[in-house]
């Protein structure tokens, strides 16, 4: 197999995959189910775990422990924000679904992306979201089985019987 079977910016892959925390805990996988096809650098898969897949080739099997840093990065303190209690009075009054530490919320930022936040903390008159990735701060375990890379720059034809 020549270099450019290998798995580098612009190829697209095709692969199953699993990740799970260091315990064995599994967070999400595809195997079973259709594999999926990205293309290395278009931002579908987070760069640590590209970085992992990187000269890898149809055929080839990882399976790395990442940390933090390159899987969903650190915590971020700044992501952690305290809002006025008087803000969340309807959500804090409904007694159906009571709203608690580890509810998560959902944000709308400036731009109108919806943005997850979890409640951490209710106080007498603030109430602590932290809109930190649940993942961040944990390392962890990526296993991959590459099914097929398809160099940058090829070009699919298709055959018309």
């Amino acid at each position: 197999m020549t270099d450019t079977n290998r798995i580098a910016e612009g190829a697209k892959v095709t692969l199953h995959f699993a990740l799970s925390l260091p315990d064995g805990s599994e967070i999400d996988s595809n195997y079973g189910k259709s594999p999926a096809t990205f293309k290395v650098g278009d931002g579908n898969l987070m760069p640590g775990f590209e970085a992992a897949l990187m000269g890898a080739a149809a055929g080839d099997s990882i399976s790395v422990l990442l940390p933090a840093g390159q899987a969903f990065g650190e915590v971020n303190p700044d992501n952690v924000q305290s809002f006025p209690r008087q803000r969340f009075a309807g959500l804090l009054a409904n007694t159906t679904d009571p709203v608690e530490p580890g509810t998560v919320l959902s944000f709308a930022d400036s731009g109108g992306n919806e943005i997850p936040g979890v409640i951490t903390q209710i106080g007498e008159l603030s109430v602590v979201i932290d809109f930190n990735h649940p993942l961040a701060g944990r390392e962890i375990m990526f296993k991959a089985d590459i099914i097929s890379v398809i160099p940058a720059g090829t070009q699919a034809i298709r055959l018309q019987s």
